[in-house]
């Protein structure tokens, strides 16, 4: 049976659809409260409905790495559920393609920004508002492009390679009451990867020995399972979720 979350209440970023929807989707089907944010009200709100209603989430809209965002939610959630118990950092940009040297720094620095830093602020303000005293989970969504070379997505490699590490550290750190992790997904079919496969699907899948992309559901589980009492003895490790892909010549 799948490990029950009543009681307990998460905040999920960049939540409004693909990964971080698949996830607030599995924690509400196992009884958690969450608090979906993402940059746009409108689909948030569609999201919210989607899930059950009031009774099941909440939105705060906004962009990941606004400190004043941030605060907004984190209020918000105790304001509305008295409790912060689990964070997924879901939220991710790739705004660009192309060799890493061609990058503009101040694009650069965004999606470090956004990959990495608003990751770390999230924690902090969880850690400070509820789970430094009551204790959690931390879960970061990488990507296996943060584990290996990633032509013409190289940047975002380097950024998800940094929020790795940043789940070593933070895991070491915040223990024993906080479990810090990540999951590294490979490609899963969502809008925001879709142009790793658009048009050529099965062409792509055919490097996965598990034989297909992955789906929202896949990353979900996987989170959820980091998220519980059954990861009670697992903290600064991250989970690849990849179909198999990596055990081969890659995508």
């Amino acid at each position: 049976m799948a490990v029950s979350f009543e009681g307990k209440v998460a905040v999920v970023t960049g939540a409004s659809r693909g990964i971080g929807f698949g996830i607030a989707r599995e924690l509400v089907r196992r009884g958690a409260k969450v608090c979906l944010t993402a940059r746009t009200e409108e689909t948030l709100d569609e999201a919210v409905q989607a899930l059950g209603g009031p009774g099941h989430a909440i939105a705060v809209a906004g962009k990941s790495d606004d400190a004043a965002h941030q605060e907004e939610a984190v209020a918000t959630v105790l304001e509305t559920y008295g409790r912060l118990d689990l964070l997924v950092n879901n939220t991710g940009i790739n705004p660009v393609h192309g060799p890493v040297l061609d990058t503009d720094p101040g694009v650069a620095a965004k999606i470090l920004a956004v990959n990495v830093l608003a990751p770390l602020a999230w924690t902090r303000r969880a850690h400070a508002a509820w789970m430094g005293e009551h204790g959690g989970a931390v879960v970061n969504v990488a990507s296996i492009a943060g584990l290996r070379a990633s032509t013409g997505i190289g940047m975002y490699g380097v950024s998800k390679a940094a929020l790795i590490r940043l789940t070593t550290e933070l895991a070491a750190e915040l223990g024993p009451d906080v479990r810090v992790n990540a999951v590294a997904p490979a490609v899963v079919k969502t809008k925001f990867a879709e142009a790793l496969y658009a048009g050529r699907e099965e062409k792509v899948a055919r490097a996965y020995p598990l034989g297909r992309l992955g789906l929202p559901e896949d990353v979900a589980g996987a989170v959820c399972f980091l998220l519980s009492a059954d990861a009670g003895w697992i903290t600064g490790q991250t989970l690849v979720i990849d179909g198999g892909v990596t055990l081969g010549a890659g995508l």
